[in-house]
């Protein structure tokens, strides 16, 4: 009987996959961001003036939405009113390069200084608020900071706004002042992602993530809410503030109407379509917001913030998820596809 029960038993057990059937997916994260680096790498080289500044543009938007995922999809707090700290930025660093002759280098800790103590001011009032009163707090910044732009006209140029010279390319690399200004905004985008990754790897991570599924069982596993909630919006600001930093360097020009409310919304809107809480939902929200009202205003002139808004409600038909989610569920379909035919093949 004791024969038949060891038989029956290595009859059965599940045999080990060959090794050369396995599907490797932890590489292909790796492989993709090395094709994407090489691709944006290789962009300025190949696109006309206009469309790699054009790029310019979503990286820099990409990397105001990498703070405002880090506040919103992972740790779960609303914000309206980020464009707020993208203006704060933008202004931080206009001011010090028309003004006081700042190195356009150096205003990228000034705008982050600036920024990440308005964050962290902001983050303590909304200690107490959540839901739609955190939200109408945070509109309320970026709807009363056009007229406070515009008032102090002798510092903020007012209504006209302030000017300033572009960044030059060192002789030694080559390169036009587009295609330098790319490179720099492409040098930013690549290290945010890179801190913010590793950030959210960390044990500040895990406890964002904790505050965003549940407050009160992250309180009760001893996670300091006010600590990371305020940590939250202090690192979304910072990110907002570089960001607009570079939009100086790029535009060379700010102006109290560029930063109106609806900027706000189209930056949520822009991280709601890329994917909350995703690695590539940033990038791709930054592209849809850069592209997608350009290309609606040239499908019809009249009527660009209908075609925008149709979009959106489209995407999120189609991809509830997000674009991130969407490529993501492409990928493991893809993965699939491949194991399966690796084990029918082998």
């Amino acid at each position: 009987m004791s024969d038949v029960r060891v038989s029956t038993a290595t009859s059965v057990a599940p045999q080990p996959e060959p090794a050369r059937a396995r599907w490797r997916a932890p590489r292909i994260p790796l492989v993709f961001t090395a094709a994407v680096l090489l691709l944006a790498c290789a962009a300025p080289f190949q696109l006309v003036p206009f469309h790699t500044f054009q790029l310019a543009m979503a990286m820099i938007y990409a990397v105001t939405l990498l703070g405002l995922n880090l506040l919103v999809g992972h740790t779960g707090q609303i914000s309206l009113g980020h464009g707020a700290f993208f203006a704060v930025g933008a202004y931080t660093a206009a001011i010090a390069m028309h003004q006081w002759g700042t190195p356009y280098f150096a205003t990228i800790p000034l705008a982050a200084a600036v920024t990440v103590v308005l964050g962290f001011a902001l983050g303590i009032p909304a200690l107490r608020l959540r839901g739609l009163y955190l939200a109408l707090v945070t509109m309320s910044i970026a709807i009363f900071l056009v007229p406070l732009l515009k008032r102090f006209d002798g510092l903020t140029g007012g209504s006209m706004g302030l000017g300033v010279d572009k960044p030059v390319p060192p002789a030694w690399t080559g390169l036009a002042e587009d295609q330098w200004l790319y490179f720099l905004a492409l040098a930013t985008t690549a290290l945010s992602f890179v801190l913010v990754a590793g950030m959210l790897r960390s044990r500040v991570g895990r406890a964002l993530h904790a505050v965003r599924d549940n407050e009160t069982a992250a309180e009760v596993l001893g996670v300091n809410l006010a600590h990371y909630k305020t940590l939250a919006f202090a690192w979304s600001a910072l990110l907002a503030g570089v960001a607009g930093c570079v939009y100086t360097w790029v535009i060379a020009f700010v102006s109290p109407d560029s930063f109106a409310l609806t900027l706000s919304i189209t930056l949520l809107a822009g991280l709601v379509v890329g994917g909350l809480g995703t690695t590539w939902g940033p990038v791709l929200g930054g592209l849809f917001v850069m592209f997608v009202p350009s290309l609606a205003q040239d499908v019809n002139q009249a009527a660009p913030g209908v075609i925008f808004g149709l979009l959106i409600i489209a995407v999120m038909y189609l991809a509830p998820q997000g674009l991130a989610g969407l490529a993501t569920r492409w990928a493991h379909w893809l993965g699939h596809r491949v194991r399966k035919g690796r084990t029918h093949a082998y």
